[in-house]
């Protein structure tokens, strides 16, 4: 019998800004444009800004497909995952078969990288709602915090941002991740802002570090100051901080994970479901604990379940 093939929808996962939002993973694991440091899905294995169906688009409408028929209970349809989802070069042809299929709104989050390309912003532009990132205001912290391809400069990623805000009439969220020692001293924030005010976007949502960055001088801003930045930049603060743990300390799933698994053996779809986090971030957290002998891998059946040693 050949393998069951992986499906290229997660969820629906309960989000912050979307409500109950089914994942839809356009890209293998960690093929991305950037790779920020903050990234909590680790380094970057392939940096492209190449257009290519890196996932089968007729796979992809399916398991939507498939979503509907089986449930169909979510507030978004995201294009998201484990990569930046506008390499995807179907990506037109994947909203526009979503709104074939339901009524439920189609979000895109995205790096915002790729606006710039005409094929990339009319295939956004279908969207009703586009979550793009703005981490710096200049090439060098650019650089420094989302470590972009080599074909993409910092103004070029702007105005990318500014032609895409004149031809798309949906609202635009866009999402800036501070991080500590890196992209939040006054003088960078001020220039943030005024390269934020010329994309115009509809809201201004601020983000720090609160899960297992790529680089370990990744950091946390604390809550009451990220609030004090927040209006600086004139959006709100979004982080969602665990209180439990030390100030300016980076959150982990390790301990829920670990819990989870007190109760019993769980492959890591169970984790991811049960969490409300992407397999990827699972299978991240989980590898570390194997390597720290926390928990032990099982193979039972076709599944592999993980449960705490001892």
């Amino acid at each position: 019998m050949p393998a069951r093939r992986k499906t290229h929808v997660y969820g629906p996962v309960p989000s912050r800004r979307l409500g109950l939002s089914l994942g839809v993973d356009l890209v293998p694991y960690k093929t991305c444009s950037y790779d920020c440091v903050y990234c909590q899905l680790g380094a970057t294995t392939s940096k492209t800004v190449e257009l290519e169906e890196y996932v089968p688009t007729k796979e992809v409408l399916a398991d939507i497909a498939n979503w509907i028929e089986r449930d169909g209970e979510a507030d978004y349809i995201t294009m998201s995952g484990s990569g930046e989802p506008t390499l995807h070069k179907d990506l037109r042809r994947i909203i526009a078969g979503v709104k074939e299929l339901t009524d439920l709104p189609v979000a895109v989050i995205t790096n915002g990288s790729l606006l710039w390309m005409e094929s990339v912003a009319e295939a956004c532009a279908l969207s009703d709602l586009v979550v793009p990132s703005l981490d710096a205001g200049s090439e060098r912290v650019f650089k420094a915090i989302n470590r972009p391809h080599p074909d993409i400069t910092y103004d070029l990623m702007v105005n990318g941002l500014r032609e895409f805000q004149k031809l798309y009439d949906g609202p635009i969220w866009l999402e800036v991740m501070l991080v500590e020692a890196v992209n939040d001293s006054p003088e960078l924030i001020a220039a943030m802002r005024n390269a934020i005010a010329s994309t115009e976007p509809d809201r201004i949502q601020v983000n720090t570090v609160v899960r297992p960055p790529t680089e370990e001088y990744a950091g946390c801003i604390p809550p009451e100051r990220l609030r004090q930045m927040a209006q600086a930049l004139g959006g709100e603060a979004i982080a969602a901080y665990d209180t439990s743990h030390a100030h300016g300390a980076k959150i982990s799933q390790e301990g829920d994970i670990l819990e989870l698994l007190k109760r019993r053996p769980c492959t890591v779809l169970d984790i991811a479901s049960g969490l409300g986090i992407h397999e990827n971030e699972a299978v991240k957290q989980l590898n570390k604990m194997l390597e720290e002998g926390t928990v032990v891998a099982e193979r039972r059946g076709k599944n592999t379940l993980y449960r705490v040693t001892g």
